[in-house]
């Protein structure tokens, strides 16, 4: 059965000048091997709807399974037991339009454990990235794991696309929290980014009630981006060009190394 997350996004610079923000936000949380099959015209999975889940819009970007897609990174970074389970938390699409900064795939064992998860990041530029964190110990992610990856893609152009995240992840059957942390190349910590909220069964209640206390989620939040570009711009933080894409499309938390 699917979830619904609804909770608050938190961004903060700390330098070189303090810029914070928090908004409200609601994600779907879905099992990939039991999607739910929705009727009617509010909605859909795969199918146009007012609010809509599309496997094209995440993976491979082709509309195949998605499944198949997340078995195949696993079984690469040898963790194919954290395939049995995934849930995929993203934003949908509303009225047909979608954009998610980062959306987040939940890789759980036969036992239920969380080993893995996928965060695939997608910029303002129509390029994407994923991080597959799993924690140096090799066992489940536990509420006080940080993960460490190099940064290697270019997100906003206030920030350079060099230094690292740490990423940490509290993922209960009723709440949720993710802790993303980037430190620049000399290691101090610059951006703090908090996603957090409660869960509950998704439902076409649930979802008339998210829908209407945050409408169009996900154009507004392409709004708010370019509004605090606009906010950075008149305080004079540099602008930074964005460089070519690395031809490497999924990373691993771990050492830290220079590309």
């Amino acid at each position: 059965m699917g979830m619904i997350l609804t909770g608050q996004v938190m961004h903060k610079r700390l330098f070189p000048k303090e810029n914070g923000f928090q908004y409200g936000i609601y994600y779907l949380s879905l099992p990939l091997k039991n999607l739910p099959d929705p009727k009617g015209f509010f909605f859909g999975i795969n199918r146009p709807a007012i609010i809509s889940f599309q496997n094209r819009d995440h993976g491979a970007r082709d509309g195949t399974d998605l499944q198949t897609w997340i078995e195949a990174i696993l079984q690469d970074a040898g963790l194919p037991d954290a395939a049995h389970d995934v849930t995929l938390v993203s934003m949908p699409r509303v009225f047909g339009y979608v954009f998610n900064p980062v959306s987040f795939w939940l890789c759980r064992d036969p036992a239920g454990a969380l080993r893995a998860v996928l965060c695939e990041v997608n910029n303002t530029f129509g390029e994407r990235h994923s991080y597959l964190c799993v924690p140096e110990h090799g066992g489940p992610i536990t509420d006080n794991d940080w993960m460490t990856a190099t940064k290697l893609f270019h997100v906003s152009p206030f920030l350079a696309r060099e230094g690292h995240y740490r990423f940490r992840f509290a993922i209960h059957p009723e709440k949720l929290g993710i802790w993303i942390d980037y430190h620049d190349a000399n290691g101090t910590k610059q951006l703090i980014t908090v996603l957090s909220g409660h869960l509950e069964p998704l439902s076409i209640r649930a979802l008339h009630r998210a829908f209407w206390r945050y409408p169009a989620v996900c154009m507004v939040a392409v709004m708010r981006i370019h509004w605090q570009a606009l906010r950075l711009i008149l305080r004079g933080i540099r602008y930074i060009p964005k460089p070519l894409q690395h031809a490497l499309r999924h990373s691993r938390t771990g050492n830290i190394t220079k590309v």
